[in-house]
């Protein structure tokens, strides 16, 4: 018997907006129910955001910690950067000097709150 990751789920009190900063930041097809938004990208898990009205954001890296965080790997950090705080992520760590770090990691927050890392290694 083999176990497989068949999906990452995130709960949302808003399908439409967490929907569509995952959609806007990784691209894919996103196929919408009414209790949930699943987006397929191609060689992915799956990314399934589900309606949890009473869902409240972590407040981590300071405070309350996540129960999971999403690390995406890119090539060009000021790039990505750019792309998730205009598709509606906040940064929760101050960026580093990419310069002086070959290899590093910032941390965001999504429009509900779940952090994820932009993560390079240059």
């Amino acid at each position: 018997m083999a176990i497989r990751l068949a999906a990452i789920v995130l709960d949302a009190a808003d399908l439409e907006t967490e929907s569509r900063f995952w959609h806007q930041l990784l691209g894919g097809e996103l196929e919408k129910k009414e209790r949930h938004h699943i987006l397929r990208i191609q060689g992915s898990p799956v990314l399934a955001i589900q309606l949890a009205p009473d869902h409240r954001p972590p407040q981590w890296p300071a405070g309350q910690p996540q129960q999971i965080h999403v690390d995406l790997a890119v090539d060009d950090i000021a790039a990505a950067h750019r792309q998730a705080i205009d598709a509606g992520a906040r940064l929760l760590t101050p960026p580093e000097d990419v310069e002086a770090a070959r290899v590093g990691y910032r941390v965001f927050a999504d429009p509900a709150g779940h952090p994820f890392c932009l993560c390079w290694d240059a």
